[in-house]
């Protein structure tokens, strides 16, 4: 029997090539003069930032660690309202931290408005066959002509009309 190892790399299934690697990208930040001395702190806060995930999954899910300097961590709440509630957990979250091993005495809350661009949720289009184009025409005229009919008759005129090419 044949024992299955994995790849060496990791294969895009969808379309059966390398996908890319991010120790690729690592590298290069690593190498670049400018970035590399921010490799440490970047590394720390997205630790710091999954350690405060684990320990208030509910509450900072939004949230985020800005820094944390003179074993001060200070974190960004998205606004008032949510600060209220993360101020509320502090202790825990500190003693937390602690027992995991952080160097942290004090915590800070800001609020960081971010302005939030929501997509456009797509339009649900759909295509009706012929056979149900006539079958909503046919509803439309055995419907009695009444006012309380008069509104599902105008939502079925519009619906035959608009899908009649």
């Amino acid at each position: 029997m044949q024992s299955l190892t994995p790849p060496p790399f990791k294969l895009n299934i969808k379309r059966g090539r390398k996908l890319p690697d991010a120790s690729g990208i690592a590298n290069y930040l690593a190498r670049n003069d400018k970035i590399s001395p921010l490799l440490p702190s970047i590394k720390r806060n997205a630790s710091l930032q999954k350690e405060c995930e684990a320990i208030l999954p509910t509450i900072f899910d939004s949230c985020e660690v800005l820094q944390l300097a003179d074993e001060q961590l200070s974190l960004a709440a998205p606004n008032a309202s949510l600060a209220s509630k993360l101020k509320q957990t502090l202790p825990k979250l500190l003693s937390q931290l602690q027992l995991r091993g952080w160097q942290i005495n004090a915590i800070r809350i800001k609020v960081q408005v971010r302005k939030t661009i929501e997509k456009p949720s797509p339009v649900k289009q759909l295509i009706f066959s012929s056979s149900a184009i006539h079958a909503f025409d046919a509803l439309e005229q055995s419907l009695d002509d009444t006012p309380q009919n008069a509104e599902l008759r105008a939502a079925l005129h519009r619906l035959v009309q608009r899908n009649q090419s």
